[in-house]
This record gives C-alpha cells, sequence and structure tokens, in this order.
C-alpha cells in the first residue's frame, strides 16, 4: 500500500502496540511549521476532487464535543489504493447532494478500507486545526452541532473492517479528540443517537477497544 510516510523523526510516532499498528497503516505528517507534528495525513475536499457545497455551510462557534462513528454500508472491496479512496468520497458527496438534497458530504471525515483518511463536509478540517470551531454537520439528527461525524467504507454488520482502515480510524479519532479536548468515552456509534443499524454490529462492538487505543495514542500525543 503505497502510504504517503512523508520524512519524519521517530519521535512523532506513537509508541507501542497500538501505535505500531498506527503508524502501519499511515503516517504523521508535518502539514507546516504552525500545524501540530501528531497531525494525521488527511487528503483534503480539493485533493480527492469534491464538488463545490450546493448551499452555503454553517461554522458553528464552539468546538465539537463527541464523535460519532459510521459505516457507509458500501461493498467491502479489496481494492485498498488511493484511487478507490478518492471515489468513494466522491460517490458519497454525489449521494447526499444529489439523492440525499444535502448541502454536502454529510460526515466531516471519512476513512477507506485501505486506510486512506479523507476530509468530507468542505472545512472540515481547518477548522478541527483551529480547535475553536466547527462545521455543522448532517449525518445524525439531533448530533449535527456537536459531533463530528466519521465515516467508514465498508459494511459491518458481519465482519470487521480491515487492520489498515482501523489502524487509520484510531489515529483520526486520536487526532480529533485531542484538538477539541473530546473524551474518549465520548466516542459513540451513529445508532447510540438514532434508530439506525450503523455503524454495523462488528464495528459497533469494538467500540469500547477504539476508546481505549485513543486513550492510548492520545498519551503518546
Amino acid at each position: 500500500m503505497d502510504f504517503d510516510l512523508g520524512h519524519l523523526p521517530r519521535r512523532t510516532f506513537l509508541r507501542g502496540a497500538a501505535g505500531l499498528a498506527v503508524a502501519g497503516a499511515a503516517g504523521l505528517v508535518l502539514p507546516g511549521a504552525a500545524q501540530a507534528a501528531t497531525e494525521p495525513r488527511i487528503y483534503n475536499c480539493d485533493e480527492w476532487g469534491a464538488r463545490p457545497p450546493a448551499d452555503a455551510l454553517t461554522t458553528l462557534d464552539h468546538p465539537a464535543n463527541r464523535i460519532l462513528i459510521h459505516h457507509i454500508a458500501s461493498a467491502n472491496t479489496t481494492d485498498y489504493s488511493l484511487a478507490q479512496a478518492f471515489q468513494i468520497a466522491r460517490d458519497t458527496q454525489h449521494d447526499h447532494i444529489d439523492n440525499n438534497g444535502w448541502s454536502d458530504t454529510g460526515q466531516h471525515f471519512t476513512v477507506s478500507r485501505g486506510g486512506y483518511r479523507m476530509e468530507g463536509r468542505h472545512g472540515s478540517l481547518s477548522t478541527v486545526r483551529g480547535r475553536t470551531t466547527m462545521i455543522q454537520g448532517a449525518h445524525c439528527p439531533g448530533q449535527n452541532t456537536n459531533a463530528i461525524g466519521i465515516e467508514n467504507e465498508g459494511l459491518y454488520t458481519s465482519v470487521e473492517p480491515p487492520q489498515s482502515q482501523w489502524a487509520s480510524l484510531v489515529l483520526l479519532s486520536a487526532y480529533i479528540c485531542r484538538q477539541y479536548g473530546i473524551p474518549v468515552a465520548e466516542i459513540k456509534g451513529h445508532r447510540d443517537y438514532y434508530n439506525t443499524e450503523c455503524p454495523g454490529d462488528r464495528l459497533y462492538a469494538k467500540l469500547p477497544q477504539l476508546r481505549t487505543e485513543v486513550a492510548q495514542a492520545l498519551r503518546s500525543m
């Protein structure tokens, strides 16, 4: 898998078992002098070829206080390439704008089965970097003004996500928690706040493990 590891000192990588898994899935990058060394590589909307939002998006004058985990309920492809990651991002935006009638991609971030992380809704990456505001989402009624939505490519009702995706999700969740000061106890599933099977029985059952591994990662940041 051709993850963009960049040129980084060893100390920027997470330590321990969780950290090794994460580092194996994707590299940490230094996007600029003003950015923290522990920001993971996240492809922004321009990089994956997003359309402009159909309507103006709302920037909320407060940080997020929760993360909601979703699955796209798409095919469990074995194409783990960057091209496939970009395609699922474009397909999701198309569905959300043209079929759901939303202004843009509903969730803030997407993690592909190959472990690539992408900005979903425009402006999500810059506001997470800024730490004090958030983009209003469209991923869960009642949670769109306070929770960051992370979609995971695939369908996890009867199978678990691949390790590359899991490790990438750990790192992304840890980064968001650190930026906004979100307690790991506030990493929840879509079904916790809405009548849905999302994020699938198998991924939902792994949320306690996700919280544990994110807590481990945060201690190394």
